[in-house]
C-alpha cells in the first residue's frame, strides 16, 4: 500500500523521516510517495485534505481536525524551544501591539502562541520563515516571529530578542510547548495508521542510533548549512516527545487548543483528535 507523505525540509523532520523514506527500517509493507514543503504549504494541503500523512502546525490542525488524527510519533514538542520575537532595535514587549510583525504564516503555531499573548497585535505580514530576519533588519517589519534554524542565528545577524513565547507558555501552563505534529487522514484504516505510527518511531530510533546515515539528506534540504546549527536544531526539536507524545504531550496539545479557544483564536475540536 502506498500513502502520500509530506514533511518540511527542516533538519528535525528530515532527521526523523530519512530512514523511513529510504527503506532503512521496517514499514510493514507500506510505501510512501513523499514530498518536502514549507510548513505553511503543508498546512494548506492538509486543510485541502490532499495528503494522507503530513507534518502540520497544531494551529492549522484546528482547521482540519475533522479530516485528520494526530499520531503519537513524530511531533515537535519540548521545553525552551518556542518561537522568539526579535527586533533590530530595542523594543519592549508592551510595544508590540502597535508594531508591524513579520510572521512565518497565519496558521503556524508560532502565530497562535503570539496571538495568545498579544491579541492586540493585529498588524502582521507573512513571510517565508527564513526571510523574516532580513525583513526585520531592512525595516520592512518592526519585529519578527522566528522559528526553525533562524532561532539559532538571529544574534549573529544583529537582532535582539524581545520575548520568548515558549518560555511564556511554560510559565503559564507548566507544560511543554506543542509546535507541530504528524497527522493521518481519518479515511485511513486504523490498522494501517498504527503501522505508520510504528514506522515513524522506528525511523527516529534508527536516526538516533545511526546519525551519520541521515547527514547528506539533512544537508541537501536544510536552509542553514552550518553543521553546529543543524546539530543544535535536531537536539532541540527531536526528543522523547517525538518518539511518543505520552500523557504530558497530549495534555500540552489539548491545553493549547483550550487556551486558544478561550482567547477566540482557534476553532472548537471534535471529541477525538488522537489515534487511539
Amino acid at each position: 500500500m502506498k500513502l502520500t507523505l509530506g514533511f518540511s525540509p527542516c533538519p528535525n523532520d528530515t532527521f526523523i523521516f530519512e530512514a523511513m523514506v529510504h527503506g532503512r527500517v521496517d514499514t510493514e509493507g507500506l510505501e510512501f510517495d513523499w514530498f518536502l514543503a514549507d510548513v505553511e504549504e503543508l498546512n494548506r494541503r492538509a486543510v485541502e485534505g490532499s495528503v494522507d500523512i503530513t507534518k502540520m502546525s497544531f494551529h492549522a490542525y484546528a482547521r482540519t481536525a475533522q479530516k485528520y488524527l494526530i499520531l503519537d510519533s513524530g511531533s515537535a514538542l519540548g521545553r525552551s524551544n518556542g518561537p522568539l520575537v526579535v527586533s533590530r532595535r530595542p523594543v519592549m514587549p508592551d510595544e508590540l501591539d502597535d508594531a508591524l510583525i513579520a510572521i512565518p504564516g497565519k496558521y503556524t503555531t508560532a502565530n497562535l502562541l503570539f496571538s495568545i499573548f498579544w491579541p492586540g497585535a493585529t498588524r502582521k505580514r507573512e513571510y517565508l520563515f527564513s526571510d523574516i530576519p532580513g525583513a526585520v533588519l531592512s525595516g520592512e517589519a518592526d519585529a519578527g516571529l522566528i522559528i526553525h534554524e533562524t532561532r539559532f542565528t538571529f544574534r549573529s545577524m544583529g537582532l535582539t530578542m524581545v520575548a520568548d513565547t515558549g518560555a511564556m507558555w511554560e510559565k503559564m501552563t507548566g507544560l511543554p510547548v506543542p509546535l507541530g505534529g504528524i497527522v493521518i487522514s481519518r479515511n485511513i484504516d486504523p490498522f494501517v495508521a498504527s503501522k505508520v505510527e510504528r514506522a515513524i518511531r522506528r525511523s527516529i530510533e534508527y536516526a538516533r542510533s545511526s546519525p551519520r546515515e541521515s547527514v547528506d539528506f539533512i544537508r541537501q534540504h536544510a536552509r542553514e548549512t552550518d553543521a553546529e546549527v543543524t546539530r543544535e536544531h535536531i537536539k532541540l526539536y527531536v526528543n522523547d516527545f517525538s518518539l511518543s507524545l505520552g500523557e504530558e504531550g497530549r495534555r500540552a496539545i489539548e491545553k493549547l487548543f483550550s487556551v486558544a479557544l478561550e482567547k477566540g483564536v482557534a476553532n472548537p475540536l471534535p471529541a477525538s483528535i488522537f489515534l487511539k
